[in-house]
């Protein structure tokens, strides 16, 4: 716990024995936050075996980390830019022409990593805390930060509410869904795009390489217990809270890191709903 109570003061948070200090205030909200917009579309991601999607976008992260450096705007900006040309890019490729999927996914992820360490290597002035990024720094989070999530909670909610129905119509049948009229190329491109924004909020948060865990373990875990798509897409942000809530209550306790503790915590979890019998 001593790293914690360090976290405290360096952050500037209040502490006394009787009330939770801001910074802890402010990485519960930010991690509910983000567990609400993860639920819905960790479900989508989950039901359309997207999860090297995801992983593609939040390697993409380090590019846009190395141009929002370069260019002195906010990295997270970067990391939106960078991950939403990602997401337009796979939206409007062709399946029937180029390279496979899975291929493309790989060259993009990959490509886009690299170019990102070169990026920031060649930035000898900057010193960059790359293991804030890999793993998210959840304690260091701002107000003006949760203001961002808020915004894209909001957002991101109301994109996925107005496309619903388009989405579960694309993921059951997507010709048969193109035949009743709907816009394949917009649905999958608002998707994507959130998918996008997602990432680079999660990335404060648990860093790249755990982000895409926040949407596919508890989706994965609500999957079991839910018997209609809304079920599930309210289980998974549930699952996320609680995880975001036993994760930082471990971190506290036992002084290890808060996000790999919030996904370990979602991990748990899913064994937990997974031991229980099948209803019905």
């Amino acid at each position: 716990m001593s790293t914690v109570m360090a976290n405290a003061h360096r952050k500037g948070g209040r502490m006394n024995e009787w009330l939770i200090p801001d910074f802890l205030w402010h990485a519960l909200l930010g991690g509910i936050g983000i567990a609400l917009l993860a639920g819905p579309l960790g479900c989508f991601v989950v039901w359309r075996r997207m999860a090297y999607f995801g992983e593609t976008l939040a390697h993409s992260s380090f590019l846009g980390i190395g141009l929002g450096l370069l260019l002195h705007l906010e990295p997270m900006l970067g990391v939106i830019a960078v991950a939403a040309t990602t997401a337009v890019l796979l939206a409007r490729r062709n399946p029937a022409e180029g390279l496979a999927e899975d291929t493309l996914l790989g060259l993009l992820a990959h490509t886009s990593l690299a170019l990102g360490l070169v990026l920031l290597a060649l930035m000898e002035h900057l010193r960059v805390d790359l293991f804030s990024y890999l793993f998210g720094d959840i304690l260091a989070l701002r107000a003006q930060e949760l203001l961002w999530i808020a915004v894209a909670d909001v957002l991101g909610l109301a994109v996925l509410a107005r496309i619903w129905h388009g989405l579960l119509a694309l993921t059951v049948h997507e010709e048969l869904a193109a035949v009743e009229g709907r816009h394949i190329m917009a649905l999958r491109l608002a998707f994507m795009l959130v998918l996008a924004v997602f990432v680079a909020l999660a990335m404060k948060l648990v860093g790249i390489l755990l982000a895409v865990a926040l949407l596919i373990i508890p989706a994965a875990g609500a999957r079991r217990l839910a018997q209609t798509p809304l079920q599930m897409a309210f289980g998974a942000a549930a699952i996320g809270v609680l995880a975001t809530v036993l994760g930082l209550a471990s971190s506290l306790h036992l002084d290890t890191p808060a996000g790999p503790s919030i996904v370990v915590a979602a991990a748990g979890l899913f064994l937990l709903i997974r031991a229980l019998p099948r209803r019905g």
